[in-house]
């Protein structure tokens, strides 16, 4: 998480806020043995992968206080002010 937190760091170059990592991690990070199995499509699928979207950018917005602290949350590069 404080690696995906890192990357956010970089949006304003990347666009890839804690939102759209969270879009694109969360069926990684949370893996729905039922979407697996059942072969889920469609609205299900959707609302499945949706549910799991706002837990990740939950964590990721709440690093600090889930994890302790997470010294990567700086919003510039280190040497570009």
């Amino acid at each position: 998480m404080r690696h995906l937190l890192h990357m956010a760091s970089y949006s304003s170059q990347t666009n890839m806020h804690a939102r759209n990592l969270a879009i694109v991690w969360a069926p990684n990070l949370l893996r729905s043995k039922d979407i697996e199995a059942t072969g889920f499509n469609g609205t299900a699928a959707f609302m499945e992968v949706r549910v799991q979207s706002i837990v990740v950018e939950f964590i990721l917005t709440h690093v600090e206080q889930l994890f302790g602290d997470a010294p990567l949350r700086s919003t510039s590069r280190p040497g570009r002010g």
